[in-house]
């Protein structure tokens, strides 16, 4: 098999579908055999680039993407991708976006349709651009790869995609996300994000509106206000898109003085992280699988996370779940992870048990089957 797979978010994206693209090649490498993998990157990179998984060649296409992104899908130019891959087999866009292919078979992955579900929380401009270049794309695919069943099921409801048309690969846990009990890496992480020694309620992800932070930070204060409980609040994520919410949200709380924005948290130092926090809150509006969930129970650190999207899927029975614009009921549901010392000890162990299910090996095992069914389809 002659294989290429975008690899572009994997070098242009520290977190998110960057992380899960670099994360499940990785796993894939091994299985490879005498296939021929070329790793395609589109754009330079403003530093060094990584090192290929071994067995895997990486090409850099020094064209920037975004005058790709005119040409293919504004201009509707028929460059096809060969003209920078070469001739192959089968061809895996990676990040819900397909560019014109001559011949080879075609994978495109869709992470989640939130620019649909929760149009008000994307920017406009990459709003209105991808409910127009995706629904193209999904068509055009010979097949689609979905992170939840969740994901799969919107595909069918929205795009009226057919059902077999869509396997499920869901995220893996990489072996580091573990409880960490070394005291003196507990501490230098403080140290480094600025948490202090207080205990403290963690949220990870980008500072944007579909992660719902000012409903968290709302749960929070009050939490403050009528407990005595003296946890402090850290989102760890890089700065996003329409953060105006968060920041007068932040302003308003009477308690803002702990509350610790951490900024983008390098991958090495999240396993201290989480098992450093006394509870780890993710009240997203929509997720394509929401892996900080995921990582937060490896490390053996109680979860409450909304109960939408692929976030059930993701939390399993070890996570308390709860309506993500009810800020009643986060608060309630904090505290009670807090105060419950039996209840923190059950879905410690339920979340071990379930994060261990999910591994870059498993999911890349289901990528590298669905590669066969597709080129032999």
């Amino acid at each position: 098999m002659r294989l290429v797979i975008d690899y572009t978010p994997a070098v242009h994206q520290g977190a998110g579908i960057g992380r899960h693209t670099r994360e499940l090649v990785s796993a894939l490498a091994p299985l490879t055999g005498d296939s021929t993998t070329t790793l395609l990157v589109f754009g330079r990179s403003d530093g060094p680039l990584p090192q290929p998984p071994a067995g895997m060649s990486l090409r850099v296409i020094p064209v920037p993407n975004r005058w790709l992104t005119i040409g293919w899908h504004r201009a509707r130019m028929p460059l096809p991708v060969e003209l920078f891959a070469g001739s192959h087999d089968l061809y895996h866009a990676s990040d819900f976006v397909l560019p014109p292919v001559r011949k080879a078979r075609t994978l495109l992955t869709v992470h989640d349709l939130s620019f649909l579900t929760v149009p008000q929380c994307a920017d406009a401009s990459l709003r209105n651009y991808l409910a127009g270049v995706v629904p193209r794309s999904v068509a055009r695919a010979d097949h689609i790869l979905a992170d939840s069943q969740a994901t799969k099921d919107d595909l069918v409801r929205l795009l009226r995609t057919p059902h077999d048309k869509v396997t499920v690969v869901t995220p893996g846990v990489d072996a580091r996300f573990a409880p960490v009990d070394d005291p003196d890496e507990l501490r230098r992480v403080r140290d480094r994000y600025n948490i202090g020694s207080k205990p403290f309620v963690l949220g990870v992800g980008t500072l944007e509106p579909r992660k719902n932070w000012p409903a968290l930070i709302r749960a929070w204060t009050i939490l403050r206000q009528t407990t005595p409980l003296p946890h402090r609040l850290v989102i760890a994520g890089g700065k996003g898109w329409l953060t105006d919410e968060i920041y007068s949200t932040i302003d308003r709380s009477p308690s803002r003085e702990d509350i610790v924005l951490a900024g983008f948290v390098a991958d090495a130092d999240l396993p201290a992280l989480y098992s450093a926090a006394d509870v780890f809150a993710f009240p997203s509006l929509y997720e394509g699988y929401g892996i900080p969930v995921l990582e937060a129970l490896a490390c053996g650190t109680p979860v409450v996370c909304a109960n939408n999207s692929s976030l059930p899927e993701a939390g399993g029975d070890s996570a308390l779940l709860v309506d993500a614009l009810d800020v009643n009921q986060l608060a309630v549901a904090l505290q009670r992870l807090i105060e419950d010392q039996p209840l923190r000890g059950v879905l410690r162990e339920r979340g071990l048990h379930h994060a261990a299910r999910f591994t870059w090996r498993r999911s890349a095992e289901t990528l590298w089957r669905t590669y066969h069914q597709v080129l032999n389809g």
